[in-house]
Formats: structure tokens, sequence, C-alpha cells
């Protein structure tokens, strides 16, 4: 069978790299056009990881015409604001896409408050967020699929199933751990190795961004408000995330049987009896749970690499959705170590 043409714009982040690593071993998908800001790239220079395992695709100049004249879908690693504009073209030309950009993930009043202004509202109206597990059947439908934050990822995966059990009238407070990679390739001062290196700290305690995300998705699907208190860390790892939740219990539960029950189809879901750590999910698209509770105390703990799980692979499980191919279909499933 004929393999389905896909593109990449962005494919010089890392995100990106993640991206072509998954695709070129996609029994379905094949990579026909790689585009960055500049473009006229080695796509080696680039990432040399990728020489002598892949051909080396021209990457070029992004071109929406010229991308609609040979794929069908297109994956979009771009930062936000510019992700907008180019969907906007690809999807008046009859492409599918996937965005990893915050550009499609929430309300226009939402978004608008805590990024910029967006310029795309028709197709923000109708693009569908891209967590699998609790939108599967309307992203198998999309023409436009966002791609959810790696810290909403981690965090809404283990605090959904227990919403009804929850008294949202109370704060959610959700301590996040990210490697540096989650910050993206361009250097800052917080993430300059003599900065981060033995070092972790916090950074936009409560006023993140990611929290509205959160709020706005457990509104969504279970029509209540609760308030998310999220704070993010930056911990001395490349890759890997760990989301700590706390919230309060309305009755008495056995934590471990819900997520049983609400995962026991889910195969990338692995719920653990003993708390989770992120060696085990690195290189994969397994997101590990695990919760305890205490009276009406609840502690929930997930742990996701955040480049696959909170991104590319992801986007990819999106992909093969949309396309009518099964979930797993060439989806990274080995961890890195034990």
């Amino acid at each position: 069978m004929k393999k389905i043409p896909v593109a990449i714009v962005g494919a010089s982040g890392y995100t990106g790299l993640e991206l072509i690593k998954i695709l070129i071993s996609h029994p379905k998908f094949e990579i026909v056009y790689l585009s960055t800001t500049n473009g006229e790239e080695d796509l080696f220079k680039l990432h040399p990881s990728l020489e002598k395992v892949t051909k080396n695709l021209d990457i070029k100049k992004t071109d929406p015409k010229e991308i609609a004249k040979v794929a069908k879908l297109v994956f979009l690693a771009l930062p936000h604001k510019t992700a907008m504009t180019i969907a906007k073209e690809l999807l008046e030309l009859g492409i599918k896409v996937v965005d990893l950009s915050a550009d499609y993930r929430l309300d226009q009043k939402t978004y608008e408050k805590f990024y910029c202004l967006h310029t795309d509202s028709k197709n923000l109206s109708h693009s569908i967020y891209g967590l699998i597990e609790y939108f599967e059947e309307e992203i198998k439908k999309a023409s436009l699929v966002a791609g959810p934050g790696c810290y909403p990822t981690a965090t809404l995966l283990g605090l959904l199933p227990f919403i009804p059990y929850i008294d949202t009238s109370l704060p959610i407070f959700i301590d996040a751990k990210s490697g540096v990679s989650g910050a993206g390739k361009k250097l800052s001062s917080t993430t300059h190795f003599v900065t981060i290196n033995e070092n972790i700290f916090a950074y936009n305690p409560i006023s993140h961004r990611h929290a509205p995300e959160i709020e706005e998705k457990i509104k969504q699907l279970f029509k209540k408000e609760t308030q998310v208190v999220f704070v993010p860390h930056l911990i001395p790892t490349t890759r890997g995330e760990l989301v700590s939740i706390y919230a309060t219990l309305k009755e008495e539960i056995d934590p471990i049987e819900i997520l049983k029950e609400k995962y026991q189809n889910r195969f990338f879901i692995r719920i653990k009896d003993k708390p989770v750590d992120t060696k085990s999910v690195l290189g994969t698209h397994f997101c590990d749970i695990f919760a305890k509770s205490s009276k009406k105390a609840l502690f929930i703990s997930s742990a996701i690499d955040n480049l696959l799980r909170g991104a590319s692979s992801q986007a990819v499980v999106a992909a093969n959705l949309m396309m009518g191919f099964e979930e797993t279909l060439g989806i990274p499933k080995i961890a890195y170590v034990p």
C-alpha cells in the first residue's frame, strides 16, 4: 500500500526532530516535505543524529501552496502566533493539520488573555483538542487537531478520572517538574548550563498559562469550574516530566481502582502501585500514573516524556486516528533504560 505523504513545518526544533524520528520508520506515513523559517538548510547539519538513518531531504522555506501539492497532512512544530498563519492557509487548501503550538488549544478569550491576538477564529472554533483518551472519536473526524501542552497532558491524564470525586470548590494544587528541552532550543538565562546545572527552581508560579488550559478542559468535560494552582519547575535533565497533584475529595475512594477502571482499555496508560518516575517513560508514548488517598486527601503522580507524549508522539497518534489507522501504529514503546 502506498504511504500517505506528510510534511513537517518547523523541522529545526526538538519536537521537529522527534517527529522526523517517528515518521521515518512509520509504516503508513512518508515524509515528503520539511521546512524551517529560513529554509535551505542541510538536514544532517541541522540534526547530525539522522545521518545514514534517513535520506537527506531538502529543507525548504515554508510555502503552504507547495506543501498542498505534495502532502495530505501537515505537522506544525512552530511557536504560537506563527502556527495559526500557516494553519489557516493549509486548511483552506484542504490539507489536514496537527498543530503542536498553543494556537488552537483554547477558546479565543482565554487564548488572547495569555498569548496574543488570535487571527483565525473560524478554524479555532472547530479545532479538536488532541488528548486521545478523551477526544478520540472527535479526532477521527477532524481536519485540525490541537496538540495539548506537555504539562496539561501529564496533569489531565492523572487528574480527570478523579474530577467526579473531588471537591472542586477548593483549589487543586499541581507541582510540575520538566527537563530543559521543554523550553525549546532557544537559549535563555534560565536554560543556560551554568544556571540549570545542579539546580532546580520554580518559574511563573500560579500565573503560568497552562493553568487556564487545564481549567478549561475540566469545564469542557465535566461542566465544573475549579481553581488550578499550577507551579512548574525546571530541573537539570534533558527530558522527562513529573507532575504531582494534590486535591480534596468529597468522599473516601480507592484511587487505584478508579484509574484501572477508567483506563482499562488504553494501551498507553500504565497504572502503577507505587510513585512513578521519569526514566521508565523516556523515549516512549506511555503515561505512568499512581494515586493514593488518605481520608479526603488525594495525591496523584504522573510521568511522561515531554517531547513525545507531551508533543510529537501525541501528534502522530492524532494523525493515525485522523487517517483511519490504529492509535499504536508506529508509536515509540520502548524506554531508553529499564
